[in-house]
């Protein structure tokens, strides 16, 4: 039976009781394929079922949803809905999905996506420019702008499901570190907790683990 990261509830109790929560996490668990990246993979019914578990177990009140536009990540939100017994409409963004969010180009980083595949990709584009392909800053500013003009009240929730090669780039583009290994790599159903302080200071939770940093340049108009 598959299960959440075992950093994923622990975490719950870090959070402050008095700000609006944002989850951005990956997907649940999708069908394997051929090992060539698609947007046709399904999650499996073992799939659903963690997303629905998960949402019965998230620990505020949710505010919205939502998701990249790709089926997989729809259908967790709608799982994750489901689970915590409410009633929203799934917001699709090309924020949470690929082309979108980091890349612009799929024609021009794609090829190199398939040569050396995602974990030794996420590793290049931390190391600088590539052709078609936003830098981590840039993709992340668009991330931290999506979440902030999407938060509810305080003590809310906002859930965005979204896909790992983004989450992955996001969270340890946060962390400044310029690798990452096997183990860092996002689970399935993964997600970091983000909520803002003082306007322009950004503070995370990810693998159990606490963090922050000022975002001001972040937030600057595009």
């Amino acid at each position: 039976m598959a299960d959440l990261h075992p950093s994923q509830r622990s975490a719950v109790a870090l959070l402050p009781m008095d700000r609006p929560i944002a989850l951005l996490t990956r997907h649940s668990v999708r069908e394997l394929g051929t090992g060539i990246p698609s947007y046709d993979l399904p999650l499996t019914p073992e799939g659903v079922e963690l997303a629905e578990r998960w949402g019965n177990e998230l620990p505020r009140p949710l505010h919205g949803l939502h998701s990249s536009p790709v089926g997989r990540c729809l259908d967790t939100a709608k799982a994750m809905a489901r689970g915590a017994g409410v009633c929203l409409d799934v917001q699709p963004s090309m924020t949470l999905v690929e082309p979108g969010c980091f890349v612009e180009s799929i024609g021009d980083v794609g090829p190199l996506f398939l040569q050396i595949g995602p974990l030794a990709f996420a590793n290049r584009h931390f190391q600088g420019p590539l052709e078609g392909l936003l830098a981590p800053a840039a993709g992340s500013a668009k991330l931290i702008r999506h979440v902030r003009d999407n938060l509810g009240p305080p003590g809310s929730l906002t859930v965005h499901v979204t896909h790992d090669t983004i989450l992955a780039a996001f969270i340890y583009h946060l962390m400044e570190r310029d690798r990452i290994e096997e183990h860092d790599w996002p689970w399935m159903m993964e997600g970091a907790w983000l909520w803002f302080e003082d306007d322009d200071a950004l503070r995370w939770i990810w693998r159990g683990e606490p963090g922050g940093r000022v975002v001001r340049s972040y937030l600057d108009p595009l």
